[in-house]
């Protein structure tokens, strides 16, 4: 049997049913102009996937239910496969609500086919993720649920549905997204359908973008193909979904393999809506087609496609035109201009420049050259007269307890001075100029300042999106020499600005031009910190000193070695910057994540809510206290 299949790659708006649906019927009308066959659209294709609580309007539900109910009629010599929730509106879910699935539909000749070997007329997900960014079971009722409710096992629900293609039958094997990724499951979904004589493994899925993730579904999904002897589908969506805190980008790679595991069809390129058609030969399994090469989903190449295309994309969400941005002369300010360059336009920015007495001329410099250079307005207004103007308000204004007639002065510390730079330029500047300008204004922190809290509540960090905040400071670099050699072809980010030593420039202890910069040594804690929040299992200090007991630490965490002899002298120092980035993490760094802007991810584990904290306070192990009271009685002796 041959079968001409169209692949609805489609951007799925999350939360608007009405225009997702009307993006499938003209893609269906498409298709079948074509004289598809069939035709594929992605996981929750009608709602959307990444909602929160939307999942508990009932009118929203109702809404789902009735645009579904447009696709299925529109499935008119054509077999329409899609996603969409289901509700039993008899029944309640854990919640109380009513019953809900994320449900895998199959329409053909304006009725829904499947319900023959199943308790309802469409499939459900057996597998709900409840890690990383995922929260199905939150809204969802699993088919391992149901089983449990109907007394049988998952093994005995799962089935095939059976639709006819030219007067023949055709077995398919309905997978939602998680339901191909039964590694670590007791219920293995591909493996108990397998068996019932599946012609065509098809899933659907709405997998957000991290980097490396196409490959290692490559893997698993090659696998799965080549055992059960079976072609496999895969056909996800683009565009960008969030979960409040973190922005996710969806890029599409929908991808079809043979039963040998070969790829041999792949949307590409990335991050692009498409209806893509091809022809397979279930009789060859697919073999026919000759196998294709798969561009590579973990470089810095594909970092910048994703983060120029969020940026595109929840700016348009929001209603965002321009944007300002805060120009220090550095690193991270300098990538992040291009990035929104490239993702707006250098017309619809303005580069801020707002010196205070501690920012050098080669800075001041590097930051005009930037501008000039990208083509962007640019405008400096200096902060330090507004700077000794809050300080002398505040030093010289006495404190009065009304009731005793008790009066005192407060003082501030040049610590609190430097954070009174850090918001004058972000709460009252950058503020005032995005309202003037008619935009936003950025946050441009990396992922290691993120991690340790290293920046000012409402100064630094503030800003309606931090783009650049899921990537740690080695990325920004590759990313400001990718920019630069492939993307502009010249020196848009000047060479000084790459060469110059990371530096917030709030005191004379940061003097860029005497080679002082930020307390973080970036070539090994950058490393030091992704252990503790991107590793599945996560990194202690009982880990980190363990390693380092045992002269393995640099091979463990990643980093160039020789770093730590070249960084601590003594078993002493290096406890106390282990100790002090760790209380920096577990403490206020969280308190300042929690108030962060929303983070556009990259990563496997981005802040918010894919890395989940509460605000516990500090904790070390037993062991840890017992390794670390051994290695300083050994320095004292």
């Amino acid at each position: 049997m041959k079968l001409k299949i169209a692949l609805g790659q489609m951007d799925i708006i999350p939360g608007r049913p009405d225009i997702n649906s009307q993006t499938m019927l003209q893609m269906i009308d498409q298709a079948r102009a074509a004289a598809c066959q069939m035709i594929i659209f992605p996981e929750m294709a009608i709602p959307g996937y990444l909602l929160g609580d939307t999942w508990e309007q009932t009118s929203f539900l109702r809404d789902c239910e009735a645009y579904g109910q447009d696709i299925i009629a529109a499935a008119q010599d054509i077999v329409v496969l899609f996603g969409n929730v289901a509700m039993d509106w008899q029944k309640k879910g854990d919640d109380g609500r009513v019953r809900k699935y994320n449900a895998f539909f199959v329409a053909q000749q304006g009725r829904l086919v499947g319900g023959d070997n199943f308790p309802y007329p469409f499939r459900i997900k057996t597998l709900l993720p409840n890690y990383r960014e995922f929260d199905d079971d939150r809204h969802f009722f699993s088919l391992r649920k149901l089983a449990q409710e109907l007394g049988q096992t998952p093994e005995d629900l799962l089935s095939p549905v059976i639709i006819s293609i030219n007067g023949q039958p055709l077995s398919l094997g309905c997978l939602l997204c998680e339901d191909g990724w039964g590694e670590d499951y007791s219920t293995k979904p591909i493996t108990s359908l397998q068996q019932k004589g599946v012609q065509l493994f098809v899933n659907i899925s709405s997998s957000p973008f991290t980097l490396g993730k196409n490959d290692k579904r490559n893997r698993v999904f090659a696998k799965q193909a080549r055992q059960a002897q079976t072609p496999l589908i895969y056909v996800n969506n683009v565009g960008l979904q969030n979960n409040g805190k973190t922005i996710y980008t969806f890029d599409g790679a929908s991808t079809v393999y043979n039963k040998k595991g070969e790829i041999i069809y792949y949307c590409s390129p990335a991050f692009r809506e498409t209806l893509d058609i091809l022809e397979l030969d279930l009789a060859t399994g697919g073999t026919e087609l000759p196998p294709q090469e798969v561009y590579p989903d973990n470089g810095i190449d594909y970092i910048y496609q994703a983060l120029v295309y969020g940026i595109q994309k929840f700016t348009s969400a929001i209603g965002m035109r321009k944007v300002v941005i805060g120009i220090s002369g550095g690193i991270d300010s300098a990538v992040s201009a291009c990035l929104y360059a490239q993702a707006l336009g250098p017309n619809n920015l303005l580069l801020v420049n707002m010196p205070s007495r501690y920012n050098s001329e080669t800075t001041k410099s590097l930051a005009y050259q930037l501008a000039k250079n990208l083509g962007c307005s640019y405008m400096v207004l200096p902060i330090q007269q507004a700077v000794d103007f809050t300080i002398q308000q505040i030093e010289g204004t006495p404190v009065e307890n009304p009731s005793s007639g008790e009066k005192f002065q407060l003082q501030l510390t040049p610590f609190m001075t430097e954070n009174i730079q850090a918001r004058d330029r972000s709460s009252r500047v950058l503020a005032a100029v995005a309202a003037a300008f008619g935009g936003g204004f950025t946050c441009n922190a990396n992922k290691a300042e993120t991690t340790v809290g290293y920046s000012t509540l409402y100064g630094d960090q503030a800003g309606f999106l931090a783009a650049i905040a899921d990537l740690w400071k080695y990325q920004v670099y590759q990313l400001a020499h990718y920019l630069n050699e492939e993307i502009y072809g010249r020196e848009v980010i000047p060479q000084g600005i790459i060469d110059i030593v990371p530096s917030a420039e709030l005191s004379f202890d940061q003097a860029v031009d005497e080679g002082k910069g930020d307390p973080i040594k970036y070539p090994y804690h950058d490393y030091l910190f992704r252990s503790f929040v991107q590793w599945w299992n996560k990194a202690t200090p009982e880990d980190i000193l363990h390693w380092y007991v045992e002269g393995t630490l640099e091979e463990k965490i990643g980093c160039a070695p020789g770093l730590v002899k070249q960084y601590f002298a003594t078993d002493a120092d290096f406890i106390k910057d282990l100790e002090r980035w760790w209380n920096q993490f577990c403490g206020i760094g969280v308190a300042k994540r929690i108030q962060a802007p929303p983070i556009l991810a990259v990563s496997r584990r981005a802040y918010g809510f894919d890395h989940r904290e509460a605000q516990n306070g500090v904790y070390y192990t037993k062991k840890y206290r017992e390794l670390k009271e051994q290695l300083l009685q050994k320095c004292s002796e």
